[in-house]
């Protein structure tokens, strides 16, 4: 029997998942003492059985993981025969290579506290780096939310032939043409340079938008920097509608008065983080959920079933 926990990260997500499944959220505490360490509970047997713990490593990112780990540490302790953790958002994971001298590769440094916790199985989604799965030295599932965005996409774009698809850098071209074959659509690129954290200058665009119809595929948005650029940069060269479709809604700092104020129309972003406070601010803002996706995945591996057709 399939036993479900989750920490602080992202309730609404884990009850959604629980429905799908047909079970219980676990009963699990999972608070904070005042010096800042973490304490949990966990109020029900779970020897023998198959626990799946939900949480994103989303902000305050260093919370959370320890939440995840301490959980981890719990379920061990009491005898769980397989723990697996499911993280709709992994943290750290832009941190996946060295540049620039002495700089930590800290997509690593979590990946090895997860598996030494006692992780026996992971399962994530849109990863900033594929190769990040490399890191872990237990079994990695790794989902696409793209089934998700593809169906808000032919939503919100039903009406019109005349649609791109745009990659706001060249380290996403592959998710951008996957998406434009699904659709049908013509591919762009933008040829973006970054001068330092968080800030992207957008330099021309590859392909051909104008009159076009435009969405911007990306795996996340943190402060809204590059998405917004690259939409001013479209609607200078023409394009007619600009929309936006990312995994991740970070959404850090300036995000939302960046989104209210160019030239997007709506922007798509899933439940992997918890969103609903920021799409009530921002009137372009709305959700997809992926709880579904990650239902059936945690049912195929519990089931020990192919989850490799939902690699899309």
């Amino acid at each position: 029997m399939i036993k479900v926990f989750t920490g602080n990260s992202n309730e609404p997500l884990a009850q959604d998942i629980c429905k799908h499944l047909s079970v219980k959220l676990g009963d699990a505490k999972v608070r904070t003492f005042s010096d800042g360490e973490v304490l949990v509970e966990i109020n029900e047997n779970v020897r023998g059985r198959d626990v799946y713990v939900i949480q994103s490593t989303s902000a305050p990112a260093n919370n959370h993981l320890m939440e995840m780990l301490v959980m981890v540490d719990a379920l061990k302790r009491a005898s769980a025969a397989r723990i697996n953790a499911v993280v709709p958002y992994f943290g750290y994971a832009r941190q996946d290579r060295k540049v620039a001298p002495r700089a930590p590769i800290t997509a690593k440094l979590v990946a090895d506290l997860i598996s030494v916790a006692g992780v026996d199985r992971l399962l994530t989604m849109d990863l900033h780096a594929g190769q990040i799965q490399g890191f872990f030295d237990i079994p990695v599932d790794h989902l696409y939310a793209a089934p998700v965005m593809l169906e808000e996409i032919r939503k919100i774009c039903s009406a019109t032939s005349d649609l791109v698809v745009v990659s706001p850098d060249a380290g996403g071209t592959e998710r951008a043409r996957a998406f434009a074959k699904r659709l049908n659509a013509g591919l762009a690129i933008i040829d973006k340079r970054r001068s330092g954290p968080n800030v992207s200058e957008v330099m021309h665009i590859i392909g051909d938008v104008k009159g076009k119809t435009c969405v911007i595929i990306d795996d996340m948005i943190d402060t809204a920097g590059t998405l917004c650029a690259a939409a001013t940069a479209l609607q200078s060269e023409g394009a007619g509608e600009v929309f936006a479709c990312a995994t991740h809604g970070v959404l850090s700092g300036p995000a939302l008065e960046r989104i209210d104020t160019s030239p997007l129309q709506q922007v798509i972003v899933c439940n992997t983080i918890p969103t609903a406070d920021k799409i009530a601010k921002c009137s372009k803002l709305t959700g997809a959920s992926v709880s579904q996706l990650l239902s059936e995945a945690i049912r195929r591996i519990h089931n020990d079933e192919s989850v490799s057709s939902l690699f899309v």
